[in-house]
């Protein structure tokens, strides 16, 4: 490892962590890093995915109270076992979907004009959904109807294509269903331990082959460098969109697709 590297790595991280729980795609921001520092190639977009796994241990640390009640209390408790199906009714288009499209999704979508593309149209969709007057029926994430979870998790794999958000479309997926915005950013908390383990996990079983010493150490770096900033933005977002809304996500979304687009332009 080099020093530009491991600072790449802890940087990379950093956003990751910063990006991943915001309606502006960690995935779409790393790449479009990685390629304008030349890091572009298999490996590096496997660390796109690996380095996840920290912002899933920050939501863990966040929640670990709630979520220790709900898994010691799945035998006498109805609310708890709706509330493990519905997260696992949600996870499972994305699971089936993911597995049957990996080979796809990186080789063709992992594309930095693509990714621009979505950051601007996911912008545009961001700042109508947070301007519209949508019915509100639910408030509480633990307690949406299963129909309800499913059509969240379907509407999460609109995530797939790098640059739309994977809290974005389940946050933006839970509001036209019905949830206001706070409930809806918490349950794109809770439905990414299990999508972003998924994908960590399948990733790395396609991918470990290919990983040399150095990147295992990059990512390692990531890893901690997503779980500091991840653990920042858990403890603060609900409170912040409660109170703000989307519409400074959608305009970042606009500015930074915008400026992508226009360096792959001019640098190519």
């Amino acid at each position: 490892m080099t020093v530009i590297s491991v600072l790449q790595s802890l940087f990379l991280g950093f956003v990751e962590g910063l990006t991943e729980f915001l309606p502006v795609s960690s995935t779409g921001h790393l790449l479009l890093l990685q390629h304008f520092f030349g890091l572009d190639g298999e490996a590096n977009k496997t660390f796109a995915v690996l380095v996840q796994l920290g912002a899933i241990l920050a939501i863990v640390s966040v929640y670990f109270g709630r979520l220790w009640h709900v898994a010691t209390h799945l035998g006498r408790e109805p609310a708890a076992r709706h509330f493990v199906i519905g997260v696992l009714i949600a996870f499972l288009p994305a699971a089936v979907i993911g597995a049957v499209l990996h080979g796809f999704i990186k080789g063709v979508l992992f594309n930095p004009m693509i990714v621009c593309i979505s950051l601007i149209v996911g912008g545009f969709v961001l700042m109508i959904v947070d301007e519209v007057r949508l019915p509100v029926k639910y408030t509480d994430a633990t307690a949406f109807p299963l129909p309800m979870y499913l059509g969240i998790g379907f509407i999460q794999c609109l995530a797939m294509i790098p640059g739309v958000s994977r809290s974005g479309s389940t946050i933006v997926g839970a509001m036209l269903l019905g949830s206001d915005k706070r409930a809806a950013a918490e349950f794109s908390f809770f439905l990414a331990m299990p999508t972003m383990a998924g994908a960590f996990a399948y990733d790395l079983l396609k991918s470990y082959k290919i990983l040399a010493f150095d990147d295992v150490v990059a990512i390692s770096l990531g890893f901690v460098a997503a779980f500091v900033s991840g653990l920042f933005v858990v403890r603060s977002l609900l409170d912040y969109v409660s109170r703000h809304g989307f519409m400074p996500f959608a305009w970042w979304r606009i500015i930074v697709g915008s400026a992508g687009l226009a360096g792959l332009l001019v640098v190519g």
